[in-house]
């Protein structure tokens, strides 16, 4: 079941003619309760698809935003368990939004590859992103996520090159998440023009569909990377909005799903009117 809903979702926004909006946030940012009520108001707001981070205690990807919400998820007492009884959850609610996990090995290997696969499934992920496994050493847990029938999606960036690339895509299944820029999460911007000719690349040696994510903060640059990829992915500009929410004291859930609508709305409209030279 589980990666049948990736493939239904992107088969269906192909059939509409536009690109997915994937919004990322931090499993237990702020707290567990708001978490989940974000989560379940994500669909509602524009999301195709949900990338839920798992907080670890060093995000090596992640520029300071994310690491902020990592940092306010563990205070809480977030857990990897936490995370699973998060998208469990949302489940009782939805069971067709893709739910895709991004974090890092070290509590998987804790947790142990086969175990957590099936117990991920039995929750209702999708897919995994696990950032800091690179595929020559991603077999074990390659073999439990496809036991469990979980797409194992992995990451190409500017510096893949063709010889690199054929090593990324082996095994991968669901999407690629292509990179935008060198460098962690929420820093640089993303540039539409230059991912573009990497999205064909990436797209032709996968045969699977491309999302694209880092640096897209505004609805106009996910508007513009909508036009040129599959997916238009968006993490540290909600992140940076629950952030200042709890500053502010604001209604956190409120103030993230009318950013979360603004970028869906960008990407729902990005190619109308697209015309081929």
């Amino acid at each position: 079941m589980s990666k049948d809903r990736i493939a239904a979702r992107f088969a269906a926004l192909k059939g509409e003619g536009r690109a997915a909006f994937v919004a990322y946030v931090m499993a237990g940012d702020p707290d567990a309760a708001t978490a989940l009520s974000i989560l379940k108001g994500l669909p509602a707001a524009g999301a195709d698809l949900i990338e839920v981070g798992f907080p670890f205690s060093d995000p090596m990807a992640e520029g300071p935003p994310i690491q902020r919400a990592a940092q306010r998820a563990l205070a809480k007492g977030m857990t990897l368990k936490g995370t699973l009884d998060l998208v469990r959850s949302f489940r009782e609610g939805d069971e067709v939004t893709p739910i895709i996990l991004m974090g890092y090995t070290n509590p998987l290997v804790t947790w142990g590859y086969e175990a957590f696969a099936h117990d991920a499934a039995e929750a209702g992920v999708d897919g995994m992103i696990i950032v800091d496994t690179p595929p020559e050493e991603a077999g074990p847990l390659a073999d439990a996520l496809d036991a469990a029938g979980v797409s194992l999606i992995r990451l190409a960036t500017p510096t893949s090159d063709d010889a690199r690339l054929k090593t990324i895509v082996r095994r991968t299944s669901g999407f690629v998440y292509y990179v935008s820029v060198a460098g962690v999460t929420g820093v640089k911007e993303a540039d539409a023009a230059v991912v573009a000719p990497h999205v064909e690349r990436v797209r032709a040696a996968s045969g699977l569909p491309v999302a694209v994510g880092f640096g897209i903060k505004t609805p106009e640059l996910a508007a513009a990377i909508a036009r040129v990829a599959d997916a238009a992915v968006v993490g540290s500009a909600l992140v940076d909005e629950i952030a200042e929410a709890v500053r502010m004291n604001e209604d956190v859930t409120g103030r993230v799903l009318s950013k979360v609508r603004s970028l869906a709305k960008a990407v729902r409209s990005a190619r109308v009117g697209q015309t081929t030279v």
